[in-house]
Parts: C-alpha cells; structure tokens; sequence
C-alpha cells in the first residue's frame, strides 16, 4: 500500500472513531446512510477491515479464494454464479462465482481460450476477459446455422482474434447445447463446465452452476511420454474428438500435454448419432449406468430418491414408462451392489419451477424466456404432475433467481447424505440424454451436451457418500451444497408447471403481464 493510502486510510479511522457509538450495538440493521454517516459501529469497521485483510491475502497468493476454501473446508468443488440483488452472504467465494472472476488474470497468465456453448453475445464476452488479454485467440464452438451464424459471424468480424467453428448437427431437432471453456495459460490449463449461455441475462439474476477443475500442470518431457491418461482426461479428449477434424485438433493435442490426474470427477457428456456396440456406453444416461455399476457404491438403494432439477423438457412420450421412469430412472438408479433381478424403481421428484415461481421472481416473466417447455408437449404428459416439486433455495438465497441450473442427484431418505450429484446441461429430454432404439441395442442422441459427475471416492476412498451442507456448515467427509433446499416441495392441486406460450394475465413483481 502506498504511502497516500495508508494516510487516506488513517483519516478514514480517526473520523469514524470521533463519531458517537451507535446504541444499538451489534444489533444495529439500519441501512440509511445518514445513520451510518453519524454513528460509529466498532464491529462494521471490523468486518471492513476483515475483507480488506482477505482480499490482500488473495492477491498476495496469486490464487482465486474459492480454490483455496474449498480445500480447507472440504467443500465439494460446485460453484453457483454470482446473482444480482440478494444479499451478499449468498455471493460468497466459497458459494459463488462470476465471469469475469473465471477469466481473471488471478486464474493464470492467459495465452488462449476456446469457448464451447448454445448462445453468445461475443462483444459482450469479450469484455468480460482482462484488458490485456482480449486479443489473445478466441475459438468460439458452437451450433449456429443460417441467418443466426450469419449473425454470429457479424459478431466476431470486428475482433481478428475470434475464430469460429461450426458442430456438425447430424440429426434433425438437435442443438451444441454444450457450456464449457478450455483456457491455456503458461503455467498450464484449466477446464470450466457451466450452465450458463455466454449472454448478459445469463450471468445476471439466474441460477446457475460451475465447475472450474484444477490448474493442470504440464507434463514434462520425461513424464508425457510414460504417463497413462486419466479417465476424465481420455474422455475430453474424445469428446474434441467428435467435433471431427478443425482447429479442435490442435486443443486435443494441449489436453494431451497435461497432467488431468486431479481432477477428481467424471465426464458425462452427449454427442450427436446413433451409437452402437461398445460406443453406446461411452455417452447420455448409459454412460452414467456404466459409471454407477462400477463406482456406485452405496446401501439401503431401494429407498434413495431419485431427483431431477433442470430448466427445459422435452417430448417424453406418453406414458411414464415409456422413457422416464423405464430406461432414462433405470440409468439414474444404478448402483455397484445391487442385482438388476431385485431392482424396484426409486422414488422420483422433478424440481421445475411452478408459474407462481416464475412470477415472483427476481426478473418476473421474463426469467420464463429461459424455461422452453412448450403447451403442445405438456399436454401429451399430464403425468409428469405427479412428480412436479417447486423451485426453493432459501438457503442459498436463490429462491427468487430462476433456476437455467440442470443438476441431478440421489438423496438419502433422512436428507443428510447424497450418493452421487450431476451439474450438467442436460435438461431433462431424449435429445438431450439418448434413446434406446432397435430393442435396445442402439442409443440415439440429438444434441451436444456436456456435465461432471461428482462421485464420493473420487474425493475420498474411503467414502461412500457425500455430506449435505446444513446451512453450510462442515463436518467430517466432504460437504456438498445441493442447490435447493430439502426436502423439496411436492405441486399442489393448485401449482401448475410454467409453459412458456401460453398468456399469463396475472401481473408479475414488475407489474408486467405475459403475452407470448
């Protein structure tokens, strides 16, 4: 701190302590900036000073807070992003993250990024990378056609730096609904899973969720060409590998050339096609069957709820037994221990916000923009009702944020441990997830979609399962933040699903109606 400062600082004290004591003590939750100005309040002078300490620590060590309070509390790595407008208790580093903390010169020194997503505003993108490195190479992957890659193409003209490649769609009705960054720094790379499009509203009063792996070291020249890849790190590398041949190429030879060893969960991840043999097992919900006959490992399976929480869904067919609760819960119920011969399907809830939700929310209406369930597809599947649950985050403050978040998870029955959790952006759908054809011996995906599994061993081998945070408190294990609150909360006769093309005339919390 420089010498003015220190003198700025100084004056700043000596002022707030010739102000008379505020009565009210710790007590005191007046916010008028009169009341401030006049009294002195020895525990905010405190606090200020607290978070002055922390943020010089953060800078000293060179890191993100996040990464280092993770590990300390043994907390598991998924992050939400920072929201507008609640308190700020909620936006804190060991909670939440925001864009421009993910590609802050704080992560590393920067060299180049790709960006893999559904939509982008890319001045906007831009922006939010630091000052000096706006120029660094900019690959945008994403699924644009016609008049909107056009669009997109007007975009990025204007930056020499933004390249951009097209995913090949390859069946009808699919979409690269993938959220994810790959940015190379000199002292290594990072990967960064998100729900969130590369947009303003976005990253502004939504829920959503991140996962932002370790800084991955590079091999050295002795250990590249002896080291075996991890898993998490040959199945990025396949995931590149579908995109075909491109500048994608060049990032799958980067992941090869980096130590992944730490990454600590695993890829589930959708890829457009019809895939057999043995591929039909490295993608959607039969890859996370494989991972939790291998890895899911947990007791008392019959009575573990299965729930579902996302922000779109697609046409299911019409009856639950068709793809919902057949082969889609079948996949999500799997476990290590357990005979497929003894198998009983799980209790399943589907957390989607009610039109009341959506109402009162932080952006009223507009948050139903960014929840496309249409009114033709929910009146083929009237029997979704029976799994419907509302959209609660008391405890993360989010209650009013709407959730674009798509996580899935397996709660035991007394609500204190989770065998496994999925942050995705998968919603729930056959596009998005696969569908058995042929008698099952082919899975047919539309759309790219890509997600981390979060398994207990992986952070610990001796676990079985995850602790849930009870007001984010820590216990022994790691701790896991589910993103709304539990138990969730069943519809009632009253509660109806949001669809988003049908008029509301009901005014929201901006006095504003609905009229698609």
């Amino acid at each position: 701190m420089s010498e003015k400062s220190e003198m700025s600082e100084k004056r700043k004290r000596e002022n707030e302590l010739e102000k008379p004591v505020c009565k009210y003590g710790e007590k005191c939750y007046r916010k008028n900036p009169v009341h401030l100005e006049e009294y002195f309040h020895p525990e905010k002078l405190e606090q200020r000073q607290e978070r002055k300490r922390m943020k010089v620590n953060e800078l000293e060590e060179g890191t993100t807070s996040f990464e280092d309070k993770s590990e300390k509390t043994q907390i598991v790595p998924f992050l939400l992003t920072k929201v507008r407008n609640i308190p700020e208790r909620f936006n804190t580093s060991t909670i939440a993250v925001g864009l421009r903390d993910i590609l802050s010169s704080k992560m590393g020194d920067l060299q180049a990024s790709v960006q893999f997503n559904y939509m982008f505003d890319i001045p906007w993108l831009i922006d939010h990378y630091p000052s000096d490195k706006r120029s660094k190479p900019l690959l945008i992957v994403h699924g644009d056609q016609r008049e909107k890659k056009r669009e997109l193409e007007r975009e990025a003209e204007p930056f020499p730096n933004v390249q951009l490649f097209q995913a090949k769609l390859l069946i009808s009705f699919g979409t690269h609904h993938s959220k994810m960054m790959l940015l190379l720094y000199t002292e290594g790379l990072r990967v960064v899973i998100t729900t969130a499009n590369l947009i303003h509203s976005d990253w502004d009063q939504k829920t959503q969720g991140v996962w932002i792996s370790p800084l991955f070291p590079k091999y050295s020249r002795e250990n590249q060409n002896v080291m075996e890849p991890l898993q998490f790190q040959k199945d990025l590398m396949s995931y590149l590998h579908q995109y075909g041949p491109g500048p994608l190429m060049e990032w799958k030879q980067h992941l090869a050339e980096h130590d992944m060893s730490k990454a600590r969960v695993r890829l589930i991840a959708s890829v457009p096609g019809r895939h057999v043999g043995t591929n039909k097992d490295r993608w959607g919900h039969l890859k996370l069957r494989k991972l939790l006959q291998q890895y899911g490992e947990f007791d008392d399976v019959n009575s573990w709820p299965v729930i579902g929480q996302f922000s779109s869904i697609g046409s299911l067919g019409p009856d639950k037994s068709n793809w919902l609760c057949s082969e889609w819960l079948k996949s999500l119920s799997t476990s290590k221990n357990e005979a497929s011969s003894t198998r009983h399907s799980p209790n399943l809830h589907l957390v989607f916000p009610s039109v009341e939700d959506v109402r009162t929310s932080l952006e009223g209406y507009i948050a139903g923009g960014s929840l496309p369930y249409s009114l033709k597809t929910a009146s083929k599947q009237p029997y979704l009702q029976e799994f419907f649950c509302r959209w609660q985050s008391e405890s993360l403050g989010r209650s009013r944020a709407s959730p674009h978040l798509k996580s899935y998870a397996r709660i035991s029955p007394d609500l204190t441990k989770a065998a496994w959790f999925i942050m995705t952006s998968a919603n729930l759908s056959k596009a998005a997830w696969g569908a058995l054809e042929k008698s099952g011996s082919q899975l047919m995906i539309r759309s790219y979609e890509i997600g981390v599994l979060f398994l207990p061993q992986d952070f610990d081998h001796s676990e079985k399962f995850f602790h849930l945070a009870k007001n984010h408190a820590t216990s022994n294990g790691f701790v896991l933040k589910i993103p709304y609150d539990l138990p969730v909360i069943p519809y009632t006769d009253k509660d109806r699903p949001w669809v988003w093309d049908r008029q509301y005339e009901r005014p929201d919390v901006h006095g504003h109606r609905w009229t698609p």
